[in-house]
């Protein structure tokens, strides 16, 4: 059951779910997985790759995780990394957007925040002159004013410690193809890529077209429920052994983490690191692709 569609609603969603927040993490992520898959969990013995994730959310804990979480923050991570080059051009991060001014900001530009994920935590701007300033200001005034709070999901790293919703504003990346940015998504275990999500013709906050391809480029017979299935084949960047140079070793020091990449006119950029992909209420068709990603995600004593 997708709720999305019966609260549409995100203010009053998370009101619901601040509201919840008393439920213990372990109780909270069964009913949700339950409700979101038809399945239920096993955290005992588990398989799949979305029960992985769930067990992963509860038993493990690096506070780099949150650092790399937070869109700005992730920033300092990628040039500990040595891959200063791959950072988007940041104009600046902001905790009120009344600090932000418009006017020395370019026709194109992207803000985001820093704590926030889909297409609800995204404004893009491509023509200044005729864009709604106070609606961005609004929306971004929502954005700072949320408390960070445990969603349905229970991500520890979005609300563990001492986070807080800030703005990023980066340069607008101009896309090679009409048909958008591709947005490449290494699924990385132990520091090896074994399968790349290939993502075009996305409309923000809805749906996209997702191919799933091996790590040497080839398109698997496997589709993400819910999605788009890929009608126009992307060809392999020049630059794709690169990328997934760049990934592995981004991803090295984590038991799974899904490592995003843009690559126009041959220019690699960074795009965020994301550890509970989907929130682990994902389903895939066939669904022996959930067991086939599980395979791979060796899980790593409990620290938690």
């Amino acid at each position: 059951m997708d709720y999305k569609k019966v609260l549409k609603s995100r203010k009053l969603r998370m009101a619901i779910l601040d509201i919840l927040s008393f439920i213990p993490d372990k109780a909270m992520i069964k009913l949700q997985y339950k409700i979101k898959t038809g399945r239920k969990l096993n955290l005992k013995d588990p398989e799949r790759y979305t029960e992985k994730l769930q067990w992963y959310k509860l038993y493990y804990r690096d506070s780099v995780m949150a650092q790399c979480a937070d869109k700005f923050d992730v920033r300092e991570y990628v040039k500990e990394q040595g891959f200063p080059e791959i950072l988007n051009e940041c104009y600046g991060v902001y905790a009120d957007p009344g600090e932000i001014d418009f006017s020395v900001l370019p026709e194109k530009f992207v803000l985001k925040d820093t704590l926030g994920g889909g297409g609800s935590s995204v404004i893009i701007c491509t023509d200044k002159e005729k864009a709604d300033i106070e609606s961005f200001k609004k929306q971004m005034q929502y954005w700072v004013n949320t408390k960070p709070v445990k969603s349905g999901g229970r991500e520890w790293v979005y609300y563990s410690g001492k986070p807080r919703h800030r703005i990023i504003c980066e340069k607008y990346i101009e896309a090679a193809s009409d048909m958008g940015l591709t947005d490449f998504k290494f699924f990385c275990f132990g520091g090896k890529c074994k399968y790349v999500y290939v993502i075009t013709n996305r409309r923000l906050g809805q749906d996209a077209e997702i191919g799933i391809y091996d790590r040497d480029y080839n398109l698997l017979p496997y589709y993400r429920v819910g999605e788009g299935k890929p009608v126009h084949l992307i060809e392999k960047p020049q630059k794709f052994d690169k990328m997934l140079e760049i990934a592995e070793k981004l991803s090295a020091r984590f038991p799974h983490v899904r490592v995003d990449l843009f690559c126009e006119n041959d220019q690699i950029t960074f795009g965020e690191l994301t550890f509970f992909n989907g929130s682990g209420y994902i389903e895939f068709d066939p669904d022996e692709f959930d067991f086939i990603l599980g395979k791979e995600f060796v899980l790593p004593p409990k620290n938690n």
